[in-house]
């Protein structure tokens, strides 16, 4: 029976203007939200060709070789960004060093760096975009809901005490219905806590991939050539064949 007279149409037919606003704000951060889950997890599905990217960069012949691989392969990223940042300084440098100039005192190693910093800073702003509002949503669409059930379920006991009726079944109507509230903020905040989570940790072994071929790159455009992975760590008995020898003998 409270299943035919009580619902969510009912819940809306019996608000008054705070209800509607609460239960508004909540469609209007979940719109946010799957919107921004949406245009992320495009990107990160993107994002899945950096890494032959950088391949095809190091295996170019040349500079501008591995400029139009990576702008093929991973256009508009911040790894292309990266490149052209560090080739647009090291490119400023051969122009303008000069030793009877003021830009043939720079120093070649600083000035990259600083311009390799700059990409990284920017690319990492690009990166943060949009998690700043899953965060909030996540965080305060519990609260909302809440709120929205809290105020219903005044008024639903407001209406059962001028009523008289304080029965069990005139009450567990209005407040199973208020409660509706704090169910549709739950649905709206963990997807939002969950993406926000997942695009955190994606973002992280980005920039830590990003960070790894700044180095590269600092190294390549200040030395002339890439950067050499450590070697592995020799066992003892590899190091000098004649150790053992000489420790035996010493004792």
């Amino acid at each position: 029976m409270l299943t035919d007279t009580f619902g969510l149409s009912h819940l809306w037919a019996q608000s008054d203007i705070v209800i509607k606003l609460v239960a508004f704000t909540l469609v209007v951060m979940s719109v946010a939200s799957w919107y921004l889950i949406a245009v992320r997890t495009t990107r990160q599905l993107r994002a899945r060709r950096f890494d032959s990217a950088i391949e095809g960069f190091w295996s170019a012949a040349n500079l501008d070789e591995g400029l139009r691989r990576v702008s093929q392969v991973a256009p508009d990223s911040p790894f292309e960004a990266l490149a052209r940042q560090g080739a647009a300084a090291a490119e400023h440098l051969r122009r303008h060093t000069a030793a009877d100039t003021l830009g043939g005192k720079l120093d070649a190693d600083e000035f990259v760096t600083r311009a390799l910093r700059k990409s990284i800073a920017l690319s990492t702003a690009q990166l943060e975009s949009g998690l700043t509002v899953l965060a909030s949503i996540g965080s305060t669409a519990p609260f909302v809901g809440l709120f929205g059930t809290v105020w219903g379920i005044y008024h639903a006991l407001i209406g059962i005490s001028t009523s008289g009726a304080a029965t069990i079944d005139k009450v567990a109507g209005p407040v199973g219905e208020a409660l509706i509230m704090t169910a549709f903020g739950l649905f709206v905040a963990i997807p939002a806590v969950l993406a926000y989570n997942t695009f955190t940790r994606a973002n992280r072994l980005e920039l830590s991939e990003l960070d790894a071929f700044a180095h590269d790159l600092h190294a390549w455009f200040t030395t002339g050539t890439r950067l050499a992975s450590a070697p592995a760590e020799q066992s003892p008995r590899a190091v000098a064949p004649g150790a053992s020898a000489k420790l035996a003998g010493a004792a």
